[in-house]
């Protein structure tokens, strides 16, 4: 109750009730006549909207309140579930890094055709550098053959010395509008180079994934105060889960690609 009588009698609030012409004239009267404080005049005096003030700061002292609808039923606020949200987010940054692992692992050349391994070859037409599979078709002829054919025939020959100068080791031969690419055997050096970047390409995509399962952990820690704990656990649970499963994938993929280097 003292605590109650300072906070309401505090500065701010007999500022506010000072301002009050009703407070002012009433006060002047106790002045006049302090043995009134003592009769009935006090009642009326307390009777007045300053009542209704003190009342009011006492609430707004309070630590929280029920929230209220619009028909003034008191309703109890509830965190929202981000749980889904979090996950949605990890699997999606976990699904970019296997994206940018097959990009990679695409661009190595082995011993089989693929249109994949031309892609990230870059052609100079027209004063314009584009990737090869912007401005031609790349097909399989059969496991040693591909076939490059231009969008465009006037830019046969920039996709010639762009597949030539490229690292991958081809020289491919014109066909009338298109060109003619054999795919020759891996000696033992290619082949440990290559599979030295699908090792180097599959650490990269672990990583890339540990860091989304980071982001996600990180999400989860700002839950601590308004989720259960044992949503808590099953939330981090889920993520550990969805981490080993899109590891284990990237390892698997990596390790298909060096058994498809090793068999020519």
């Amino acid at each position: 109750m003292s605590t109650f009588i300072r906070r309401a009698f505090s500065y701010r609030n007999l500022l506010l009730l000072r301002s009050s012409s009703l407070y002012s004239r009433d006060l002047s009267r106790t002045i006049e006549n302090p043995i009134n404080i003592c009769n009935s005049n006090v009642d009326r005096v307390f009777r007045i909207p300053a009542a209704n003030f003190i009342i009011e700061s006492r609430r707004g002292f309070a630590k929280g309140r029920k929230s209220k609808d619009a028909a003034g039923v008191g309703t109890m606020e509830v965190p929202p579930d981000v749980g889904p949200t979090i996950k949605v987010n990890a699997i999606s940054q976990m699904e970019a890094a296997m994206a940018a692992l097959s990009t990679e692992l695409n661009k190595l050349r082995t011993g089989r055709a693929s249109p994949g391994m031309l892609d990230h070859i870059i052609v100079e037409t027209g004063g314009v550098k584009m990737p090869l599979n912007r401005i031609a078709v790349v097909s399989v002829i059969d496991q040693k053959t591909l076939s490059v054919n231009p969008y465009d025939p006037q830019a046969l020959k920039q996709l010639e010395n762009a597949i030539v100068s490229s690292p991958l080791g081809l020289n491919p031969k014109v066909d009338g509008e298109r060109l003619i690419a054999v795919i020759p055997p891996l000696t033992k050096e290619h082949v440990q180079a290559i599979n030295k970047l699908v090792t180097k390409s599959c650490e990269d995509a672990r990583q890339s994934v540990r860091k989304a399962r980071q982001k996600a952990m990180d999400a989860i820690k700002k839950l601590y105060s308004s989720l259960p704990k044992d949503d808590i656990k099953r939330l981090e649970k889920e993520v550990d889960e969805l981490t080993k499963k899109f590891i284990k994938n990237a390892e698997d993929t990596c390790k298909a690609k060096e058994k498809e280097i090793s068999q020519g």
